[in-house]
């Protein structure tokens, strides 16, 4: 009997990729553990492993192909050594870790008690579809229901030889990546053109960013904070950060001083459960620093920051920077993130609004210090004009969970630390 090996799901938020590359061919003899693609998501390159051993029989993709959960890719023979599922996708350069499912108590009449394993995508998706996890029966190791096991069940597994939807009329409104459009004119009318496929990053981006805009009431707060003492300090102790493997940019003190007001406001370490009408308010730290690639947004995450010295962060950051630039990231490090950092400042601007990394229900940006002149008050009580590094800081909110008034404390305390490299110290535990 062929077996067919199909997209597992690679974990929370994480529906389609693009094939880079197939590593097979029809008639290979294939041992289980045998990479059989590589694809990209939104997020990471990972390499696909074979779930069975047997001989390539059809091959359904080609590099470049969109493709997404479920959907098969490589049919074998049926013969050798078969699993029911799929063993892990294995990320570049290392796997990722796996986290355990979470508990989720089975609800309705007729369900299973106790709790239901399933991954966090699949429970999602079960919470889409309006269905109960403890009524699926499961098809995946250890009892676990899969993402094919609910829709099975809500009455949406799709045909394999059926044909495809037929595609909208040009003329009519349609859902894309991006958001919901309409027909565009013909360019080349006018002269001439080319059209770039929007895939990967860029796709996931323009998805999120939809999403993140129409459905949230965002508004910004803007600050600037005197910061020469901190950069005083800053270019005292760099070469010994740096002898140590990291890099002490504003960053790193950014990230020390945004999570001790997120202690002290918690409301902004949250996410909005919209659907349940609840504020979830998090106990942990994991905050996301967004980094400029070559192939657009990604932000990678660093956890337990309030755990971390200012030496730690600078070390880390340096690193995770570096894989994220050279696509090497784990998705587990792109995930799990309660707050996002963003410093635009190294591109020399100033001042801008940053668009909420959703489900989280705030952001805090920074952009290029400056001298300026200032009026000071010398001990004595003269005013005078002194030219001082002045970094312009900003932080936008989700208005359902937050308000005006709860981002200008947020952002004062934030200043206040930065601009006092003593009270910085203190913020610390």
């Amino acid at each position: 009997m062929a077996r067919s090996f199909k997209l597992p799901d690679l974990g929370e938020g994480i529906r389609e990729g693009e094939v880079l590359a197939v590593m097979v061919s029809v008639g290979d003899a294939v041992a289980e553990g045998d990479t059989l693609l590589e694809i990209e998501t939104d997020k990471a390159t990972v390499e696909l492993p074979s779930p069975y051993t047997g001989t390539v029989t059809e091959i359904r993709v080609k590099a470049g192909d969109q493709i997404e959960v479920g959907e098969i890719l490589v049919v074998f023979d049926g013969t050798g050594k078969t699993h029911a599922e799929a063993p892990p996708a294995r990320e570049k350069p290392s796997p990722a870790p796996e986290r355990p499912p979470a508990p989720e108590a089975a609800q309705g009449g007729g369900g299973l008690s106790g709790p239901v394993p399933a991954s966090p995508a699949t429970r999602r998706l079960a919470r889409e579809l309006g269905v109960d996890l403890g009524r699926v029966t499961p098809s995946g190791p250890s009892g676990q229901v899969t993402a094919e096991d609910v829709r099975a069940f809500a009455g949406q597994t799709p045909t394999p030889d059926a044909p495809p939807p037929a595609a909208a009329a040009p003329s009519q409104p349609q859902d894309t990546a991006a958001g919901p459009t309409t027909a565009l004119p013909d360019f080349s009318r006018w002269g001439m053109v080319e059209s770039v496929p929007l895939r990967s990053i860029r796709r996931a981006t323009a998805r999120r960013m939809a999403q993140a805009w129409s459905q949230i009431p965002h508004v910004t707060s803007e600050d600037a904070v005197d910061i020469t003492a901190l950069e005083s300090l800053r270019q005292r102790h760099k070469a010994d950060i740096a002898a140590a493997g990291g890099r002490l940019t504003l960053t790193v003190f950014a990230l020390k001083a945004v999570t001790a007001a997120l202690r002290a406001h918690p409301r902004f370490n949250a996410s909005l459960d919209a659907q349940n009408e609840q504020i979830i308010l998090k106990q942990y730290y994991h905050i996301g620093v967004a980094v400029d690639t070559p192939d657009g947004l990604i932000v990678p995450v660093l956890r337990d920051v309030d755990r971390k010295s200012i030496t730690d962060l600078a070390v880390e950051l340096n690193t995770v920077i570096k894989l994220t630039r050279e696509r090497k990231i784990s998705i587990d490090q792109l995930q799990g993130g309660t707050f996002t950092v963003t410093n635009i400042g190294s591109l020399g601007a100033t001042h801008f609004s940053a668009i909420i990394n959703t489900p989280e229900v705030a952001i805090f940006g920074m952009g290029a210090a400056r001298l300026q002149p200032v009026v000071v008050t010398a001990d004595d009580g003269t005013p005078r004009i002194e030219a001082r590094l002045m970094l312009p800081i900003g932080i936008t909110i989700d208005h359902r969970v937050l308000d005006g008034a709860d981002a200008v404390r947020f952002l004062r305390q934030v200043a206040g630390v930065l601009g006092d490299p003593e009270k910085l110290l203190l913020a610390m535990n």
